[in-house]
């Protein structure tokens, strides 16, 4: 990234630029919310805690899902489901993030394609000192040979994992059970750190596409007023309210445009 911005700087030094930080929507998470529970000098040196990704989606697909559904962005509480070969979940109350899945680095969190989400940092010491593996070799078993690839040996791609679980492949049936419980837990952790939830949003390529996913979380949500409604989950790539009409809880599939929301940015800071 750097090296990109140097050389327009170089090569076009009128022109101005722009540096889209993904992690920005997540600025407004509270102090407890965004720290570790380890010695805080890490914090206070080395500014470890947690920053979130996949915020310009988050926002935007918040946004447009309570405009969708009759709600007042500034007065709701919202949990948004980015839901792709990366995931996150962000709970948004009263148009700020006020916590989010993924942490320090984009590791943490749901199950995702070849990353594995949440874990005990005890066997992460433990894998690496079994197998006598150095930073990189750790990090590329977190990274880029867990998740959906790790569990199921098939694939880090939803749409093959599925294929594979409709032939009776145990290894991926688990994978998706993992990978959808995940998002679950999610939504209630959030749903009590909010007090409530008035709307579900799903996004991403595996949630603006997969009804079975969306289907499977949202029907474990009835304990929180979502009515879900098969019919209108029907849908791939449109944005649709999912729930029947006077469920409590609104759930809605919306597409998302990052690439939009950093253009709108772009324009509004070299505007002005």
């Amino acid at each position: 990234n750097l090296l990109g911005i140097m050389a327009v700087r170089s090569l076009m030094p009128e022109i101005p630029q722009v540096a889209v930080f993904d992690t920005s929507f997540h600025q407004t998470m509270p102090e407890h919310a965004f720290m570790y529970a380890i010695p805080y000098e890490y914090y206070v040196l080395d500014k470890v805690r947690r920053y979130g990704f996949h915020g310009t989606s988050h926002k935007f697909v918040a946004e447009k899902s309570a405009k969708l559904a009759g709600l007042d962005f500034n007065n709701s509480k919202i949990i948004t489901c980015h839901l792709g070969n990366g995931g996150s979940v962000t709970a948004i109350h009263n148009g700020k993030s006020v916590d989010t899945s993924m942490g320090f680095t984009p590791v943490e969190g749901v199950v995702m394609g070849t990353r594995c989400g949440n874990i005990d940092a005890g066997v992460v010491t433990y894998i690496q000192k079994k197998y006598d593996l150095d930073n990189k070799g750790i990090s590329d078993v977190l990274n880029k040979k867990s998740g959906f690839l790790g569990v199921s040996g098939v694939s880090s791609d939803a749409r093959d994992i599925e294929n594979a679980a409709s032939q009776g492949n145990h290894r991926a049936e688990l994978a998706l059970e993992m990978f959808r419980y995940s998002v679950k837990k999610y939504i209630g952790a959030y749903a009590a750190a909010m007090n409530g939830v008035d709307l579900i949003v799903f996004t991403g390529g595996i949630g603006e596409n997969d009804m079975a996913v969306r289907e499977s979380v949202l029907t474990g949500c009835s304990f929180l007023g979502v009515d879900f409604d098969p019919e209108a989950n029907k849908v791939r790539g449109e944005d649709r309210i999912i729930t029947k009409p006077g469920s409590k809880v609104i759930a809605t599939t919306v597409t998302t445009n990052e690439e939009l929301v950093i253009a709108q940015e772009t324009m509004r800071l070299t505007t002005k």
